[in-house]
């Protein structure tokens, strides 16, 4: 992995020299991406902000152990991970509100459906959703944190495992074992072989 982007690495090195504002550019700039990853992880904003807060907490507290010749936001997406993780273990309870397909934005298609889609089409589409949803909470802590990371935010291989602290190996595992298990429930659905 590269060095940090330089504006990452000036705000950690004036943290670093006691000023506690630059940590404040840390957060802006971070703060979207992670807290999609961990929208994604909970399911619901609440839950999210929490995980989000407590990230940024746990870094602010160990930016000491920071190697600069790393890559902030891989770190802070292992942070992520990790507060996502213990999150979901503190939290064990099956959760009504689960992840969308697509982040929330403003009114989709949802409210002005294309004229070419028919109520048949709209209800595949909210079935898959849903089964999606209740298949990714099945899916181990490490399964989903890969296929989100990799699916998701487009993160490489390497990032990933950098991340999760994985070989390459495991963590190309990671995502075929939650790409099968995700495929083999909802294939029949869409009409695909597992």
């Amino acid at each position: 992995m590269g060095r940090m982007e330089g504006s990452d690495a000036a705000a950690v090195a004036e943290t670093l020299a006691g000023d506690e504002e630059a940590f404040a550019a840390v957060v802006q700039r971070h703060s979207r991406s992670l807290f999609r990853l961990a929208y994604r992880m909970t399911g619901n904003e609440h839950d999210a902000e929490e995980v989000v807060q407590e990230t940024f907490l746990r870094a602010y507290r160990r930016l000491d152990q920071f190697e600069a010749r790393a890559n902030l936001s891989t770190w802070l997406y292992s942070i992520a991970v990790n507060c996502g993780r213990d999150f979901l273990q503190k939290h064990k309870r099956q959760r009504q509100n689960t992840v969308p397909l697509e982040p929330a934005g403003p009114a989709r298609e949802r409210e002005n459906p294309s004229p070419e889609l028919g109520p048949d089409r709209l209800a595949l589409g909210s079935e898959l959703g849903r089964r999606l949803n209740l298949e990714m909470d099945r899916l181990t802590a490490q399964e989903r944190a890969a296929l989100i990371l990799r699916h998701y935010e487009g993160l490489s291989i390497a990032e990933i495992g950098s991340t999760l602290g994985l070989r390459p190996s495991a963590t190309k595992n990671s995502i075929f074992r939650a790409v099968h298990k995700l495929r083999r429930v909802l294939g029949p659905v869409v009409g695909v072989r597992a």
